[in-house]
């Protein structure tokens, strides 16, 4: 959310858009009656969202959910306790560097990297781990850090993946040729740190597994632009005003607040989700390089990564 658009007069949306915490609550054990299992609290930043611990609490008290944050970590130092206190099991961290400047560079933030590392470290002695560390690799930019991070968080038990520089949205001005492909980022480490593959944990895994040949712990790459998985995708997104939108790179979603309003009881609304998961035919990384230039996307701040 680059601070040239949203800045402190940015009209941001009134809160009686926004989905209340009871609504969102709602609609996840809507989700989870149609199968989902995890559910992940994204943004934009979600540790900004005012008393998210509550938030945090009802969603930890639906059963057979597995509940997961991702967030800059600039804020876990303060936090971490009281997250996991209320029922959250794990975090994943964006950390596109360990070079101050690289760093700041990529995220356009005011706050140094020390200060994320101590969010992680934070949230490892909360017990939130195992914790996972998400570095978008932009040729140019900061792939001159896979090998320092690499380095860093071998042997840590944090597992650190590297995610292909992608186009979503419509403002990150992305180029193909600014594209570090997964591959090319397992042979830099392979070089030097021995890996050999590792089975997904589950089907539809975004990330491919690697591992160190001595057991110094796991990594893993996410290669949506190289090596798309729209056939094997069971991602849906919620946005912070209720809609659904079954791709990252989606252009338009459905208002299921509406829905939600409208007085619709639980069984109605599952029926509801679930045509919609049907009728999707969501295969934007596949055609990708036939999708219509200039194509406005849904920014990924707006719906989470």
């Amino acid at each position: 959310m680059p601070k040239t658009v949203f800045g402190r007069d940015y009209p941001f949306m009134p809160r009686v858009d926004l989905l209340s915490f009871e609504e969102i609550a709602r609609l996840a054990r809507v989700f989870v009656a149609c199968g989902v299992k995890k559910l992940r609290l994204t943004g934009g930043e979600p540790l900004l969202r005012h008393h998210v611990e509550n938030l945090i609490e009802q969603l930890a008290a639906i059963p057979s959910l597995e509940l997961t944050l991702t967030t800059n970590a600039s804020l876990l130092p303060h936090k971490a306790v009281a997250l996991r206190a209320a029922g959250l099991q794990r975090v994943t961290v964006s950390l596109d560097a360990l070079d101050d400047a690289v760093f700041r560079r990529m995220n356009d933030v005011d706050y140094p990297v020390d200060k994320v590392l101590a969010g992680i470290e934070a949230a490892a002695s909360a017990g939130l781990g195992p914790i996972k560390l998400n570095m978008v690799v932009k040729r140019g930019t900061n792939d001159h850090e896979i090998l320092p991070m690499a380095r860093h968080f071998r042997g840590s038990g944090h597992i650190l993946r590297f995610i292909e520089y992608m186009d979503v949205g419509s403002s990150n001005d992305w180029k193909l040729d600014e594209v570090v492909p997964s591959a090319e980022v397992v042979r830099r480490i392979d070089a030097e740190f021995p890996l050999e593959p590792i089975d997904p944990n589950y089907p539809g895994e975004v990330a491919q597994r690697w591992r160190y040949r001595d057991g110094a712990g796991e990594i893993g790459v996410i290669s949506s632009v190289t090596r798309a998985f729209c056939d094997t995708c069971t991602r849906v997104r919620i946005s912070t005003e209720g809609k659904m939108y079954t791709c990252l790179f989606a252009q338009s979603g459905f208002d299921l607040r509406a829905l939600l309003r409208s007085g619709m009881s639980d069984a109605e609304l599952v029926v509801a989700v679930s045509a919609l998961w049907r009728e999707r035919q969501d295969r934007y990384s596949q055609l990708r390089m036939a999708a219509t230039p200039n194509m406005r996307k849904i920014e990924m701040s707006y719906i989470g990564g």
